[in-house]
């Protein structure tokens, strides 16, 4: 007898054996025993999430022959069950959308129609793909799908709603297969493995399942492959070997290296990788994985529910996970999403990928604007240190180490900050204080500002005219809600910040309207001003292009 493979050989066969789709599934049923089943149906979602096998247990339930009325419980043996089951059912017709999608094919359904079924209540027709139809023979269905006969029923299947025409999704009952989560897929492949008596180890299941990427069918031909390779149990190293998969163990020394700023150590991570096989795409593809991970560990603690991880990878990711901060995961994982597209389409994909990851290692060498500015104002040249929280561990350590020289040092009581006055006699305390809690960058930009006014609880500092771009900067990213909240605190009271030019800085009357400025002109009042001289200087760097924001 030929072999079946998994994904046809565990086809759910009903509505409650359906994996992922319950919301689905209980309103078909429930269609169903209220005499309110649709003439035509759209079915959407990814590859894999059950859309055909959802249409072939509607057909089922339908059509079954051991009741005298559609069944939201067919029983899956009669003659018509078994030959919808098998695709052989003479009034269940399924169609292929990608090869049939020519008028032709379109009027030749509509002609045959027409005709009752020959055993079944119902002639259904089952169009897999269906947005391959062209727009032909889209607007052939068009009538009769809007006013079919009282036998005919349609179920469409498609991965890309979004080409079905509208007129023809307005004349259907539309529902969206979500995938399916990776905890279902491994409790189904579990199962599988039991029901044929394979031996497997336990931490296979989670990345197996992780690697099906929400679709069912495909996690069942990964394992439908690795089986197929003869070796019991099954392990991960299998699923390394066989299917391509990158190991977990080389990934995180990779990420070890570049938390620690190991330039050598990365780029020779990065060789023993490619050695053992894996493309710079693979590379690239794992580091995007395994950094989500360390993301969403760093945002929601290492026991959460968001990740398909084995009690070993969790602990290693959060371990991994101190090593960075939130920002610098995220600009990686951008960062590594656009390289993919230039690895694809290059010569030297290996020096990019390099030259991408000694950008993440060497991280502590890169400024940016804010720190620039607040550097270059307060006249300081200290290095910028990378963003690393330090465990309480290390702190334990570290403040052991220091103990017998280390000196207490409190910081100084403000007095009561109650009119203007007191806040201009204090105002340089307080940068420091905003400089401490909110970072160099933020005090620095908030360094060339005066407080003008305190009315009313709100407190409004000025900016002269050279310092436009820092009154821009500091209100933009919550910067101005963060220095009310310490200011508040401070000053024993609620206070409200607001931001203006100084005085001297504004015109006297409405300017006249302006000339349209030529492309010399904004090129010299954009080289001429202050913030971009202050960078291009802090930085000994030329302006190579310019480009005009539309």
């Amino acid at each position: 007898m030929a072999y079946t493979v998994l994904a046809r050989k565990y086809r759910s066969q009903t509505f409650d054996e359906v994996v992922g789709q319950d919301p689905i599934a209980r309103t078909l049923k429930n269609a169903i025993k209220t005499d309110r089943v649709a003439h035509a149906y759209l079915f959407t979602g990814t590859r894999g999430v059950g859309k055909t096998t959802m249409a072939r247990i509607l057909a089922k339930a339908l059509n079954c022959l051991s009741v005298d009325a559609p069944t939201a419980e067919p029983c899956c043996k009669c003659g018509s069950c078994v030959a919808i089951n098998a695709g052989e059912d003479i009034d269940v017709i399924e169609i292929d959308g990608a090869t049939n999608n020519g008028v032709d094919q379109v009027r030749e359904l509509r002609q045959n129609a027409i005709y009752r079924p020959a055993r079944g209540r119902f002639k259904i027709y089952v169009i897999d793909e269906v947005h391959m139809l062209s727009t032909g023979a889209f607007n052939a269905l068009l009538k009769i799908l809007e006013e079919p006969p009282s036998h005919v029923k349609f179920i469409f299947a498609t991965t890309e709603p979004n080409k079905v025409i509208a007129t023809i999704q307005s004349r259907c009952q539309r529902f969206d297969f979500n995938n399916i989560s990776g905890n279902l897929i491994a409790e189904q492949l579990r199962f599988i493995l039991k029901k044929e008596k394979i031996e497997y180890e336990d931490d296979l299941i989670w990345p197996l399942a992780k690697m099906a990427n929400g679709s069912m069918r495909d996690g069942l031909s990964l394992l439908d492959r690795l089986i197929s390779a003869g070796a019991e149990p099954l392990t991960v190293k299998l699923l390394e070997e066989y299917l391509g998969c990158p190991n977990s163990e080389k990934i995180y020394g990779l990420i070890a290296r570049i938390g620690d700023s190991n330039a050598a150590g990365t780029l020779s991570a990065t060789e023993d990788l490619i050695t053992s096989g894996l493309s710079e795409v693979q590379i690239v593809d794992a580091l995007i994985d395994y950094m989500r991970d360390l993301m969403v560990i760093k945002s929601t603690g290492p026991d959460t529910e968001l990740l398909i991880l084995t009690a070993e990878q969790r602990k290693r990711s959060g371990e991994l996970a101190e090593k960075f901060d939130i920002a610098g995961l995220v600009y990686n994982i951008t960062a590594l999403e656009k390289l993919r597209w230039s690895v694809k389409n290059t010569d030297t994909p290996r020096a990019l990928l390099d030259a991408l990851l000694l950008r993440f290692t060497l991280s502590e060498h890169f400024l940016n604007v804010d720190q620039l500015l607040s550097q270059l104002q307060t006249g300081g040249a200290q290095a910028p240190i990378k963003k690393k929280q330090i465990t309480s561990h290390e702190a334990t350590g570290a403040a052991a180490a220091e103990a017998p020289k280390a000196t207490t040092c409190t910081q100084p009581e403000l007095p009561a900050l109650t009119d203007l006055q007191s806040i201009k006699d204090n105002w340089q305390s307080l940068l420091r204080i905003i400089g401490e809690k909110l970072g160099p960058g933020t005090g620095g930009l908030l360094r060339t500002a005066v407080p003008s006014r305190f009315e009313d609880g709100a407190l409004t500092v000025a900016f002269p005219a050279s310092a436009e771009m820092q009154m821009k900067m500091l209100e933009r990213n919550g910067r101005t809600e963060q220095i009310q909240s310490l200011l508040s605190d401070n000053c024993g009271r609620p206070i409200r910040l607001e931001l203006e030019m100084a005085a001297d800085a504004l015109p006297d009357r409405e300017p006249a309207p302006a000339q349209a400025k030529t492309i010399g002109q904004k090129r010299n009042e954009l080289l001429n001003d202050p913030a971009v001289k202050t960078v291009i200087m802090g930085l000994d760097a030329t302006i190579t292009g310019i480009e005009e924001e539309r």
